[in-house]
């Protein structure tokens, strides 16, 4: 794991500084956060600001209020996720629907950013034998078999309103506690080797997973919506939003399409093995964004 810039293991261990006009980038716990911040805080220098990093924190469960405390200053975020987060009982499932629902849900301590156009969405994935052997292609088709499952996922999974819960309501996919295996990885390479080896019998990876075509995964069907859009958005703590931040910030969204995202993901988690902080700034030189707006 990559530590935050400033050297401290701990990237939760003190409430930061509302005041003042540097700025600290933060991540979750997976790859894609982590390329996508430093996308994030290249995009920010290159428009002279002073940006710190503090990766790696954990799950929204963790830095949603490290960010409320100013102990990070922006994120990358996925709109549906953060809209259950924000309103549990939110029903949104559009990419519209899940934009308008959000505006109304942030509050005056947070700020968001214009979503890109990129989505990585979660989803229940499968080896191509297990999808042969039951005939898989919906989440549905998987409900039958749920007594025989192996479930991978982060252990938040197991609560949230899209994971378990929303399986077994939106599909009679029913996992049993002993059945549910956490992995810390956000559906990174420990899920993926879980799920190949057969550790697991289906798993929570995101779909611009590199992996999936690598391992010649399948992903199953949700026609039901049951995990809602997931468009990468820029929150910030509503104290250190700027309209330079924003526009810069907004700048690398609106060039963050899916195939892009996917082409992150691919250089950091494929054979090339590319720091995210390298792709990040390769990445910003190949957009033009590695001017300053305006």
């Amino acid at each position: 794991m990559i530590l935050s810039s400033c050297g401290n293991s701990d990237p939760l261990g003190a409430k930061g500084s509302c005041e003042g006009e540097g700025l600290i980038v933060g991540s979750a716990n997976f790859p894609e956060s982590e390329t996508i911040a430093n996308v994030y805080a290249e995009v920010l220098r290159v428009n002279g600001f002073t940006v710190d990093t503090k990766l790696n924190i954990g799950s929204r469960e963790a830095y949603i209020p490290a960010l409320r405390q100013c102990a990070i200053s922006v994120i990358p975020e996925y709109t549906g996720n953060l809209l259950q987060y924000l309103d549990e009982n939110a029903t949104a499932t559009t990419a519209a629907d899940v934009d308008s629902a959000l505006g109304k849900a942030i509050g005056s301590d947070l700020a968001i950013g214009t979503p890109a156009p990129g989505e990585d969405s979660d989803a229940v994935v499968v080896t191509r034998a297990t999808a042969q052997r039951w005939n898989l292609r919906t989440i549905a088709d998987l409900a039958a078999h749920s007594a025989e499952v192996k479930f991978g996922a982060p252990a938040e999974f197991q609560e949230r309103p899209v994971g378990l819960p929303g399986l077994k309501k939106n599909y009679g996919l029913d996992i049993a506690a002993n059945n549910f295996v956490p992995i810390a990885d956000g559906g990174g390479p420990a899920t993926v080797r879980a799920l190949v080896d057969g550790q697991v019998t289906a798993a929570n990876i995101f779909t611009t997973s590199p992996a999936i075509v690598q391992n010649d995964l399948v992903v199953l069907a949700d026609p039901k919506h049951n995990f809602p859009a997931q468009n990468i958005v820029p929150l910030v703590n509503a104290a250190k939003k700027s309209d330079k931040a924003l526009a810069a910030l907004n700048a690398a969204s609106a060039a963050l399409t899916t195939a892009e995202l996917i082409k992150l993901n691919d250089a950091v988690s494929g054979p090339s093995k590319t720091e995210p902080k390298a792709a990040a700034v390769a990445w910003v030189a190949a957009q033009g964004l590695n001017r300053p707006n305006g």
